[in-house]
């Protein structure tokens, strides 16, 4: 029981020291963080926001995706990404592409800052490949807004699929891990 309390003051810590963390790099995604099972397909833009489908052709050749899954530290750099960013339930969501190669962003990528998304992308490819929470995993239960995000693609020549929102503690923390990458209309701060 002991240990139990002491890993979950731990998890505490380490949730509330992330979440007073402002500026610089995207911290390293926690174990904790959930992984995704899915994304929507079909999605479209709506006529007034002028940002293109996650369909859109690029002209940069997408890396063949393997199984490896994402890691640690820095990578190559190079991703070809569908993002899409939901103010609410029912809001009309941002879709963004974002193409990197070797870290710089594409002539085709349309992201808010995608300098600083593929700076982040570079530096931590598995911010978009967290490890699955732990059922044991102890969260703090706080509310941070009804945005939700998802992101589909290749990075560093590996699939992912990764869903956002910030229900609670750990997913707080995993985007903002993943907000340059989310884009500007990401929420969470």
């Amino acid at each position: 029981m002991r240990k139990q309390l002491a890993r979950t003051a731990l998890v505490l810590l380490a949730v509330a020291g992330l979440a007073g963390c402002t500026g610089g790099p995207p911290p390293a995604p926690s174990p904790t963080a959930p992984a995704s099972t899915g994304a929507p397909t079909g999605a479209t833009t709506g006529p007034a926001s002028g940002t293109p489908s996650p369909d859109t052709e690029t002209t940069a050749p997408a890396p063949s995706p393997s199984a490896a899954p994402l890691t640690s530290g820095p990578g190559q750099g190079n991703a070809e990404l569908a993002i899409m960013v939901k103010p609410s339930e029912t809001g009309t969501p941002a879709n963004f592409t974002l193409v990197c190669q070797n870290g710089a962003p594409a002539a085709e990528s349309q992201h808010p800052n995608a300098a600083a998304a593929c700076t982040a992308l570079k530096n931590n490819p598995a911010i978009l490949g967290p490890a699955p929470r732990a059922t044991d995993q102890a969260c703090t239960q706080q509310y941070g807004g009804p945005q939700q995000a998802t992101v589909t693609g290749v990075v560093d020549g590996s699939p992912v699929e990764a869903s956002f929102s910030l229900r609670d503690g750990c997913e707080i923390a995993a985007w903002n891990a993943a907000k340059d990458v989310l884009g500007s209309s990401g929420g969470a701060g």
